[in-house]
């Protein structure tokens, strides 16, 4: 057996998330007990309301603090990772598990990042659709399109956010563009286009405000060495030759993110068990429609947190 974690990203919150483990596992407890990003993570996490939480600069805090308590209770019980991987958010978690972020560190440069990327798109009426079972290229050739038609605006913007599956592609932008690369793509045979709860447009070009902001913000901070390897959002590989992580994490928010390729590339080295840590079953679900031969666990709770200790240990 050889375990991957991955850390959920962004869109999976709920109002309650951790409760259950703040209550059982003192580790889970202590975390949330000193964590302190300029709001209380406890109030938002168990009691929301859900506006709040879903709002990115609480949402980024309240998950990654869910994943450094989960993290710390898996290791507290012998179980860690060969390789780890995030969403989006999550590639900060994923850092965390592999040492290169401290505790206190990672939820504050969260916050921080959260901040910097809902300034970055404030007043601008931007989204996110799904897009079900249409290649990449098609996909591709329809944003640009929808691009093209609105040149001569200023909001003009939809790009890939996400491959997260075989089937399914996100784009994200501002939602006039988006939602004619969405027409069509529909007519270029998309099964299915769905709208995503999110609030902003992750993982284009509009976040690079967000970017520089955090590349002037890496200047201060210290990074640890990676005790196992991390998978980049934006590559889907390791870290290369030449790249440092400050200068992957700021690329990372203003990119696409190859969750597909960094799943496939963890399968070639040999990973075939996931544990995805997180509010929700997202990510598992994802390895699942990747290759069904997979082992994929989810831990969101104490009951599927203790299935896990059980399986594992």
């Amino acid at each position: 057996m050889k375990i991957g974690f991955l850390y959920a990203g962004q869109g999976s919150q709920s109002v309650g998330m951790g409760q259950d483990l703040y209550n059982t596992y003192p580790e889970f407890k202590e975390t949330f007990d000193n964590a302190n990003p300029g709001f209380d993570i406890k109030e938002c996490c168990f009691e929301g309301p859900i506006e709040k939480l879903g709002q990115t600069r609480y949402t980024q805090p309240c998950m990654v603090a869910f994943a450094v308590g989960v993290t710390k209770i898996l290791k507290a019980n012998g179980i860690e990772p060969a390789y780890a991987a995030g969403l989006s958010l999550g590639e900060y978690s994923a850092l965390y598990s592999a040492g290169v972020f401290e505790e206190k560190q990672v939820i504050d440069l969260v916050a921080y990042r959260g901040k910097s990327m809902e300034e970055a798109v404030t007043g601008r009426d931007v989204g996110m659709i799904a897009v079900m079972s249409l290649d990449r290229d098609s996909i591709k050739k329809a944003c640009e399109q929808a691009h093209e038609e609105f040149k001569d605006s200023q909001f003009n913007i939809a790009e890939v956010a996400n491959y997260n599956t075989p089937v399914q592609v996100t784009v994200s932008g501002d939602t006039p563009v988006i939602t004619r690369a969405g027409e069509i793509m529909t007519e270029m045979g998309a099964k299915r286009i769905v709208p995503v709860a999110v609030s902003g447009p992750f993982h284009t070009s509009l976040m690079k405000p967000a970017g520089d902001k955090l590349a002037e913000r890496f200047k201060d901070e210290s990074f640890g060495d990676m005790s196992f390897p991390v998978i980049f959002n934006s590559t889907g590989k390791e870290l290369e030759e030449g790249k440092t992580i400050p200068e992957m994490l700021e690329i990372q928010v203003q990119s696409s993110v190859y969750f597909e390729d960094t799943i496939r590339y963890m399968i070639n080295q040999g990973v075939d068990t996931f544990v995805e840590i997180g509010p929700g079953k997202t990510l598992s679900g994802f390895v699942k429609k990747i290759d069904r031969a997979l082992t994929a666990y989810s831990i969101e709770n104490v009951d599927s947190l203790n299935a896990v200790l059980e399986a594992l240990k």
